[in-house]
C-alpha cells in the first residue's frame, strides 16, 4: 500500500512539473514573440471579446496553428491576425467572409460571427498569425492570463516547482538512509498473502495427514478388536463343542454301562433259567430211570 502511494505521489509530482514547465515555456515564448506564445507551431490564445459568440466566448482558450502557406486560406476559415482597433495594434480572431486579390496582392475580409458588419480593415497576408484549429477550452483563457501575471506565475509555477524539488530531495535523502541500513527483505502485501496461503495449505495438508494416520490407527484397532472377537468366539465354540462332546461321551458311557449291566443281569437270569431247567430235566430223568428199568425187566420176563 505504501509503495502504491509513493508511486502515485511521484506521478502527480512529475505531472505538476511538466505543467509548470509548459506554462513557463508559454510565458517566456510570448515575451519573445510580441505577446504571442508559440510552442512547436501551436499558439494558445485567450478570447478577449464575444464577437465570435457562440463559436467561442470571452475568456475561452483557443488553439491556433501557424500556417506556412497563407494563400491556402479560404472563405469560412477562422484566423487570428494583427489589426488596429481604437488606434492600438491588437490581436483579433474572426472568420474570413471574402478573399480579395488586387493586382496579385491577396487580402481577406473578416467578420465576427456575432457581428452584423465586416471588419473595417481587410487583413493582409503579413498580419496573419495563424488559423484556428477548432479546439477550445471554455473559461481556461482567464487561467492562462492569470498565470502570465507575476502573482499567478509565483503561485502556480514557482511554488509547485519548489515543492517538487523538495520532494525529490526528500526521496534522495531517504534512499541514502535506506542504503546505509542493513539490507532486509522487503515483503509487500502480495508476498504476505502468498506466504499466508502457503502456510494455510501446509497446515491443512498436515491436518489431513494426521487425520489419515488416525483413520489408519482406528482401522488397525478395529481389525485387532475384530480378530480378538473372532478368536474369543472360536474359543467359546471350541469350549462348547468340548463340553458337548464330554457330555455326549459320558452319556454314551453311562448308556453302555447300563446296557452291559442289563446284559449281565439277563445272562445271569438266562443261566439260572438254564440251570433250573437242566436240574428239572435231570430230576425228571432220574425219576424216569427206575420206571424204564422196571419196564425192561417186564419185557425180559
Amino acid at each position: 500500500m505504501k509503495k502504491a502511494i509513493r508511486i502515485t505521489v511521484s506521478i502527480l509530482a512529475w505531472i505538476m512539473l511538466i505543467f509548470a514547465l509548459l506554462i513557463t515555456l508559454v510565458v517566456f515564448s510570448a515575451e519573445k514573440n510580441n505577446g504571442v506564445s508559440n510552442i512547436f507551431g501551436y499558439m494558445p490564445m485567450t478570447v478577449e471579446s464575444d464577437s465570435m459568440s457562440p463559436t467561442f466566448k470571452k475568456g475561452d482558450l483557443i488553439l491556433v496553428k501557424e500556417i506556412s502557406d497563407v494563400n491556402s486560406l479560404k472563405v469560412d476559415d477562422v484566423i487570428t491576425f494583427w489589426t488596429i482597433i481604437d488606434g492600438k495594434r491588437v490581436k483579433n480572431t474572426h472568420r474570413i467572409v471574402e478573399v480579395k486579390d488586387t493586382d496579385g496582392v491577396r487580402s481577406y475580409v473578416t467578420r465576427g460571427d456575432n457581428n452584423s458588419a465586416d471588419d473595417d480593415i481587410p487583413v493582409s497576408t503579413g498580419d496573419i498569425i495563424g488559423k484556428w484549429t477548432k479546439m477550445r477550452m471554455p473559461g481556461f483563457g482567464k487561467v492562462l492570463d492569470f498565470l502570465r501575471t507575476k502573482k499567478g506565475f509565483f503561485i502556480c509555477i514557482i511554488i509547485p516547482m519548489a515543492i517538487f524539488f523538495l520532494f525529490e530531495l526528500y526521496k534522495f535523502i531517504a534512499t541514502l538512509i535506506e542504503v546505509k541500513k542493513p539490507e532486509t527483505e522487503e515483503i509487500d502485501e502480495e508476498e504476505i498473502k502468498r506466504r499466508a496461503i502457503e502456510e494455510y495449505l501446509a497446515e491443512q495438508k498436515k491436518n489431513g495427514g494426521d487425520a489419515a494416520a488416525a483413520a489408519g490407527n482406528a482401522a488397525e484397532a478395529v481389525q485387532e478388536k475384530a480378530a480378538e472377537a473372532v478368536e474369543k468366539a472360536a474359543d467359546t465354540v471350541k469350549e462348547k463343542v468340548s463340553e458337548t462332546a464330554e457330555k455326549t461321551a459320558e452319556t454314551v458311557k453311562e448308556a453302555v454301562t447300563e446296557t452291559a449291566a442289563k446284559a449281565e443281569e439277563t445272562a445271569q437270569a438266562a443261566a439260572e433259567t438254564v440251570e433250573n431247567a437242566a436240574a428239572e430235566t435231570a430230576e425228571k430223568i432220574e425219576e424216569a430211570a427206575p420206571a424204564d428199568e422196571a419196564a425192561n425187566n417186564d419185557q425180559e420176563k
